[in-house]
């Protein structure tokens, strides 16, 4: 678990740098994911983000949610779309100055966990697993259907080794042999896994377990703060997006030359994706007891570090008011 700490102790010293930081940004910067595809990335290739907005925006792409908050806290990102929750609550753990202001995506089939062929386990003997490595991007939502993968089949994750990897690379690992299972997101990755492997759970069982996600859209403080109508416009721009998705799917291949995958890949990516309306966001996700209120504090104990431990009340992270 060296890694991880290393992990903590960089946000530890980005969220420092970024409270002394008087950062300030001519354009809007957005974070997003290649190989995750989403209908937003239709008004992202038209501009309609930019005209709603009456501002440039500069989309830049990351391998993973961790490294999305290390560019918010140094500055160079003002919105993180589809960030995982889990970085987000590492994040926010190691109180970095962000809040989460909607969801971007919910899946059941987004990440998976594929064991080696080679290896001759499953999930009928999945204690074979200890002793073994596995490649996995550490504090990503990848990490956390990891963690609970292995709980569901009685797995001891502290007598596995933890090869801290994007999800690229993770796939690169299982390829050649040096890992027995990667976990990881993105359809190029997963299916050059699925070349050599097969899922350690499939999705009615993943769902039984209870091991199902959903990506959000998290912004710093200070440009909430500073630019709150454009936060307000990103999120009504996105719905208006998943809307006329929703309706007509002609467009898929803009999306999917937007995600770097084919419109095969994209489809059967999608087929897994559910985008919450903003009514389904409030009634389902930003209530009193709805899943952020569950989810927040079981994953922020669940990551936990002396360096970065669980807050008391999660809900002083989220602000619901930006949609509309």
């Amino acid at each position: 678990m060296k890694s991880m700490k290393k992990i903590i102790s960089g946000l530890s010293i980005a969220v420092a740098s970024a409270t002394m930081a008087p950062a300030a940004v001519a354009d809007i910067n957005v974070a997003y994911f290649l190989e995750w595809a989403t209908p937003n990335q239709i008004a992202k290739v038209e501009k309609a983000y930019d005209k709603a907005l009456g501002e440039k925006v500069n989309w830049v792409n990351f391998a993973t949610g961790t490294a999305m908050t290390e560019a918010m806290l140094s500055g160079d990102i003002d919105i993180s779309f589809s960030q995982g929750l889990t970085p987000f609550v590492n994040a926010v753990n190691a109180n970095a100055p962000i809040k989460l202001v909607g969801v971007a995506v919910a899946y059941g089939a987004g990440g998976d966990c594929v064991v080696a062929n080679s290896s001759g386990i499953s999930k009928a003997n999945a204690l074979e697993l200890e002793g073994k490595s596995i490649a996995v991007p550490l504090n990503t939502m990848s990490d956390y259907e990891m963690r609970l993968t292995l709980s569901t089949l009685g797995v001891d994750i502290n007598k596995v080794t933890l090869v801290d990897q994007e999800p690229a690379d993770a796939a690169v690992s299982l390829v050649d042999g040096q890992v027995a299972m990667a976990c990881g997101f993105g359809e190029n990755s997963l299916s050059k896994m699925k070349e050599v492997g097969k899922s350690m759970l499939t999705i009615p069982e993943k769902t039984e377990a209870g091991i199902t996600s959903f990506d959000i859209v998290s912004v710093t403080e200070k440009f909430a703060q500073e630019n709150p109508e454009a936060v307000k416009t990103f999120m009504a721009v996105t719905e208006q997006a998943n809307l006329d998705f929703a309706k007509d799917q002609s467009k898929i291949d803009v999306i999917a030359g937007d995600a770097g995958m084919t419109v095969e890949k994209t489809k059967k990516q999608m087929a897994g994706f559910s985008f919450p309306t903003v009514a389904e966001q409030k009634a389902e996700y930003f209530n009193e007891k709805g899943k952020l209120a569950n989810v927040l504090p079981f994953m922020g104990k669940m990551f936990a570090t002396a360096a970065a431990p669980a807050k008391d009340d999660y809900s002083v992270f989220v602000d619901s008011s930006f949609l509309e």
